[in-house]
């Protein structure tokens, strides 16, 4: 089977079903010629004759007509499938995948997500919980959420969140029972909680101070694959964790846990959407960044007519 016979397949069921070779042009938005010519190259292929062409009419051979006959319940799905597929062009719809760290979803993309999908009953969504860096186009994501240090350079991203601090922190009953750490050092002498990301535990705590990285490889005593559980622990007093700032923001609040080591903090450029470079961004995912943009939009203005 030649890579071509499909045009010529569909072209003769359209001009069989209008009886017109101008009908089927408009259908396919091309010429009447480049119709025929297609048919004719099908012929040619097959080395039968399927259409009988007159200055006045057009109608099916009887070789023609057989082959429609069986062929054309097949061909009748395929159309309807390429009307289906259509529509994936025309509006946002069908079923938007994100994969995501689980830390950013309550405090910043829970009620985006809650919004995008009250204005838009037709998508649907599937939130695919992940903390380590994804290659979302094998796993079958429209766009993914990371922090930009794990970005990949082929990626078109979309900055949501940020800048955002990294900080160490423990309950305060941990804090009174094994002190308090003065210096990143000091860490190899207590209870590190880290999360896994793929084959080990993240035990590589970056840090900053007058200008200089800081880097302590800690020595974990409780390894957590959950981040929203990875605080949790610490919360139980179970040790030391390593997180955002934005992320424990709400513990603090509580005094549930407190900040170690803050004069130590770095930073990142913040969290971003990402999603493969293409020539066209399907409208379920444009419709999402737009409404990001516009919530982040409105965010600042509100910010702004505090201060006026």
């Amino acid at each position: 089977m030649k890579l071509d016979q499909l045009n010529g397949l569909l072209a003769l069921k359209v001009v069989a079903d209008t009886r017109s070779f101008t009908a089927a042009a408009k259908v396919f938005d091309v010429s009447a010629s480049a119709v025929s010519q297609t048919i004719k190259q099908l012929e040619q292929k097959l080395g039968v004759a399927l259409l009988s062409r007159t200055t006045r009419s057009t109608s099916l051979t009887e070789a023609g007509d057989a082959f429609l006959n069986q062929a054309g319940p097949a061909l009748e799905l395929i159309l309807s499938a390429l009307d289906d597929v259509g529509t994936y062009a025309r509006k946002p719809s069908g079923l938007l995948r994100l994969n995501l760290p689980r830390q950013i979803y309550p405090a910043y993309l829970a009620p985006i997500v809650a919004g995008f999908a009250q204005e838009h009953p037709e998508i649907q969504i599937e939130l695919f919980f992940e903390d380590q860096q994804s290659d979302v186009v094998d796993k079958g994501f429209d766009a993914g959420i990371r922090l930009s240090d794990i970005l990949a350079k082929d990626m078109v991203a979309i900055k949501l969140l940020g800048p955002v601090r990294f900080v160490t922190a423990a309950s305060p009953k941990y804090l009174a029972k094994m002190g308090r750490p003065k210096h990143p050092q000091d860490l190899l002498a207590h209870h590190c909680i880290c999360p896994r990301f793929g084959d080990g535990p993240y035990v590589k705590w970056e840090f900053e101070h007058k200008g200089k990285d800081l880097e302590v490889l800690v020595v974990p005593r409780l390894i957590v694959n959950d981040a929203l559980l990875m605080l949790d622990a610490a919360v139980s007093g179970l040790g030391i964790v390593y997180t955002t700032s934005q992320a424990i923001e709400e513990q603090i609040k509580r005094g549930k846990l407190d900040v170690v080591l803050d004069q130590y903090a770095t930073s990142s450029s913040g969290f971003y959407l990402y999603f493969p470079k293409r020539s066209q961004v399907l409208p379920k995912l444009r419709a999402f960044i737009d409404y990001i943009k516009r919530t982040k939009a409105d965010h600042s203005k509100n910010q702004s007519d505090l201060w006026n």
